[in-house]
């Protein structure tokens, strides 16, 4: 399974996961509930993690260190300051939002159980690796954020 380390980028996961939330929604349609407002409420998380996600990207963008993730070894420094003061991976909460939006919007019980798996999938796949590499490129200063600011929120 290390294979799959660092090796689907995220927005390829929360594209492939947004189209087959659709599909279940499509082919299990008896599986939908209603929802007073799901549009809005859909759209505004949506948004949040669009705003999320990019508050991200900022700081790393300030900082001058890469935003792959496929190669958090070109790492040019620990980005601290910001939206990481609240979580350790605002871009991939922001993905998560979307996807919350996304299947809020959609207002089916098979959407909402899938995101579990995206949030598995990050975790073990791309969050665990990239914090490897962090503890061996920055070391004690990274260690310390680990204490202080939490994965997700």
């Amino acid at each position: 399974m290390k294979s799959l380390e660092l090796r689907v980028p995220p927005v390829l996961q929360f594209t492939i996961l947004g189209i087959v939330m659709y599909g279940v929604a499509n082919v299990f349609p008896t599986f939908q509930f209603l929802v007073p407002g799901s549009t809005w409420l859909g759209v505004s998380l949506g948004v949040m993690g669009m705003i999320v996600a990019s508050l991200g990207v900022v700081e790393f963008k300030k900082a001058q260190t890469t935003v792959d993730p496929r190669a958090p070894e070109d790492s040019a420094s620990l980005v601290v300051c910001g939206v990481y003061q609240y979580s350790r991976n605002p871009m991939y909460l922001g993905i998560f939002f979307l996807l919350l939006g996304w299947a809020l919007y959609l207002s089916h019980v098979f959407a909402f159980a899938l995101l579990p798996f995206f949030i598995g999938y990050m975790n073990r796949f791309q969050i665990q690796p990239e914090e490897r590499v962090m503890l061996q490129k920055f070391g004690d200063g990274y260690r310390l954020y680990l204490t202080q600011v939490r994965r997700w929120v």
